[in-house]
């Protein structure tokens, strides 16, 4: 900063908003519709002393701004609002607050938990109606300006289009925490993403994407820090605009990029998990760091009437007013920095129903939708949302608008279930292997709509949905009342380890077989890092707080045996998926697509090769299922594939439905290592517990014919098509 500063801000401009440097100077902007004042305040570079203090000379169209000239990137700052104090009117101004800039790009500096953070005196008996003079500066973490500058001409993002995407989902922190051959200082940072052999195992396994828990700058919950824990996955913003400070090893915004640019140059696209329904500010007695300073009126959705407290509908305390124009803004604004100063790919909205509130409820034609819908840039993102909050009619799955994939829970608890061996099960289970037809076939939204997982950061992980039927997350201090309490999980025999070989084989089995599910149904599909090598968190579920090495991937399981053969079984499905472009097909099939003279897009069949009729379907002991699928393979011939799916305690001999045709065992997930072969006899034996894929080689209608007379014995069946509709949804709009 220059050492000759004015003792005053000239008016500058109320456009753009946050802190803007043009070589000459700072302009500095920030909404407030309802504070009486705003100062800004200048501190030193460590952010501990604080250097002057001006007042912000304008305000237009409720935006206070002021430019300082001399003043370049590196300044330090933050802001204090004066106004109202009336806590039952929604104002909770205090100018003893020191204030986070909303558009702040860059943070120094840490919170340090002190009762000098709330705008209240903690211990009065008037909670919140009090007010505390403490100054908060020194317990706060100080905004920075900075250059934009970047050279993004050479980076080209992969642009991997939904239909062959396969999504990483990964911890920033956790992923590089106990991997070898990294410096200390590089662990949990973007610089570790850049590492060779972690770009070398996404590329060996077949990903093309990866999506990052929360990486923007976050406040630990106090009860947290106070029992000594930690909010992990980072679900508590502090800053919308500035990544977690410590993320980067380099303390430089530039490692962000580079890290983007390396997987770029792998063909890998980079989604962020963004949460926009809520800040760390909490509820009317949470702290003030921030918006709540700002104008708690405006950033905060406020119950009518009752203006002192927050609406809750994300369970966090409080929730973002997206309805208001600035406020909407100011996520817009958000979304696009990220887009264009850091070429990331994509967004997963943390609680996306949250964002699609209007004041009538959930609103696929919201302010929040349209906004994006219509942004040239942001339009052009991987857009996918978590369908559902906890307020009025918070389950929204498959209601989002055309543009948006959805995390489909009803994937994962259906999968999860069949091979758990749950009665009653093929015909949703036969939904959602073909994309979630009746959830999201309307406004010609396609399969890739539906995100398909079995395991993600909430919950047990893959090796544990095998090794626990309970949750036991004693470590998070809760008396193991935290997390859900179904899981749709069996421990086979024994609750947690053991070294029974044939409870062993099992669970490995089964893992194989939900694994093999995920990546031959129709979808997009999104894998938790880790699970590819047999990561546990010990059984608990809701590891949200665990900093430590109950979440953090551990990669010398990767090394030893049953690790590396489940990373090779991970690797060999994704390369089928790749190789058969039925496996990701983009148009829903409703068999009534004939590919051969009596050969449909798709078919149902039960072990002995019979179509499934109504009785059958709904025979809630049928635990054995076929799927045919046919269409065209990568060089336009005609291609042929059948899912033979046991879930049974037993195996069971299964027939390939009429036409007899030459038939190769692609992935058989009770014997993974073994290479693809042709099936030499008319039956095949499918284990107990496994997933069997099988491919005709390249027909054409002779062959297809012949097929026939060789299986004579058959005779000429109707084939049946889909399954009875397991959602009540129209399958055509």
């Amino acid at each position: 900063m220059s050492h000759a500063l004015p003792d005053r801000l000239l008016p500058g401009s109320c456009y753009p908003l946050g802190a803007s440097w043009d070589g000459l100077g700072v302009n500095f902007a920030v909404f407030s519709a309802n504070a009486q004042r705003l100062q800004l305040c200048l501190f030193d570079p460590t952010g501990r002393k604080e250097l002057m203090r001006f007042d912000m000379p304008e305000c237009t169209d409720e935006v206070w701004h002021g430019y300082l000239p001399g003043a370049h990137p590196g300044t330090v700052y933050g802001f204090r609002a004066d106004g109202p104090y009336q806590p039952q009117h929604g104002h909770r101004f205090n100018p003893h607050k020191l204030l986070l800039d909303p558009y702040a790009r860059k943070l120094v500096g840490q919170f340090r938990w002190s009762d000098a953070l709330f705008g209240y005196r903690v211990h009065s008996n008037r909670l919140d109606l009090s007010i505390d003079r403490r100054d908060s500066a020194p317990a706060m973490p100080k905004c920075v300006v900075i250059d934009e500058a970047f050279d993004w001409s050479h980076d080209a993002r992969p642009n991997v289009p939904w239909g062959e995407t396969v999504m990483y989902e990964a911890h920033l922190r956790g992923a590089s925490m106990m991997r070898p051959n990294l410096r200390q200082h590089e662990r949990g940072t973007f610089a570790a993403l850049t590492s060779p052999d972690f770009i070398d195992h996404l590329l060996k396994l077949g990903v093309t994407a990866v999506e990052l828990l929360p990486v923007h700058a976050l406040l630990n919950d106090r009860f947290l820090v106070s029992r000594g824990l930690h909010n992990y996955w980072g679900y508590n913003t502090a800053a919308f605009f500035a990544p977690e400070p410590s993320y980067l090893s380099t303390h430089r915004l530039d490692e962000m990029r580079i890290a983007v640019r390396q997987l770029h140059a792998a063909g890998i696209e980079v989604i962020l998990d963004v949460v926009y329904n809520h800040t760390c500010e909490g509820n009317e007695q949470g702290p003030t760091v921030s918006w709540r300073g700002l104008d708690n009126a405006s950033y905060y959705r406020l119950i009518p009437g009752d203006e002192r407290h927050h609406i809750n509908d994300t369970g966090c305390g409080n929730t973002l007013n997206i309805q208001h124009p600035r406020v909407l803004q100011m996520v817009m604004d958000s979304l696009r920095y990220w887009s264009t100063a850091f070429n990331i790919d994509g967004f997963r909205f943390d609680l996306g129903v949250t964002l699609g509130r209007e004041y009538a409820g959930f609103d696929p034609g919201s302010g929040f939708f349209d906004a994006i819908r219509q942004d040239p840039v942001l339009s052009q993102r991987k857009l996918i949302s978590e369908p559902w909050d906890i307020g009025p009619g918070g389950y929204q799955l498959g209601n989002h608008p055309p543009g948006f994939s959805e995390w489909n829970d009803r994937f994962r608890d259906t999968v999860r279930r069949f091979w758990r061996g749950d009665a009653g099960l093929r015909p949703d289970l036969a939904a959602r292997l073909t994309g979630s037809a009746d959830l999201f076939n309307r406004r010609s939204r396609k399969p890739w709509a539906s995100v398909n997982f079995v395991a993600s950061h909430d919950g047990f992980t893959l090796a544990d949905l095998t090794a626990y039927e309970h949750k036991h997350n004693e470590a998070n201090t809760e008396g193991n009342n935290d997390g859900h309490n179904e899981n749709c999980s069996r421990n086979w025999g024994v609750e947690g380890p053991t070294d029974d070989p044939a409870i062993i084989e099992t669970r490995a089995r089964v893992a194989r077989s939900m694994v093999a599910t995920l990546f031959t149904a129709l979808g997009t599909p999104l894998f938790l890092a880790g699970d590819e090598f047999g990561r546990t968190q010990q059984g608990n579920n809701n590891a949200y707080c665990q900093d430590n090495e109950i979440s953090w991937l551990d990669w010398e399981r990767a090394t030893l045996p049953s690790g590396a053969r489940m990373t090779e079984f991970v690797s060999r499905v994704i390369a089928l998926r790749k190789a058969h472009p039925l496996l990701r097909e983009t148009r829903f099939l409703f068999g009534d697509h004939e590919v051969l003279p009596g050969l449909y897009d798709i078919g149902w069949f039960d072990e002995r090769g019979e179509p499934l009729t109504i009785e059958a379907w709904q025979d809630p002991q049928g635990r054995a299922l076929t799927l045919r699928r046919a269409g065209s393979d990568l060089n336009g011939q005609t291609e042929v594939l059948l899912m033979m799916l046991n879930a049974s305690s037993e195996a069971l001999m299964f027939a390939p439905p009429p036409p007899h045709l030459e038939w190769n065992v692609l992935l058989d997930t009770a014997r993974p290592e073994a290479p693809s072969h042709p099936l030499a006899t008319p039956t095949l034996e499918v284990a107990a517990h496994a997933l069997v894929v099988v491919g005709a080689l390249p027909v054409g209608d002779a062959d297809w014919q012949a097929g026939w007379r060789a299986g004579a014995q058959y005779g000429p069946r109707l084939l049946t098509a889909l399954p009875p509709d397991p959602g009540g949804a129209p399958e055509h709009e």
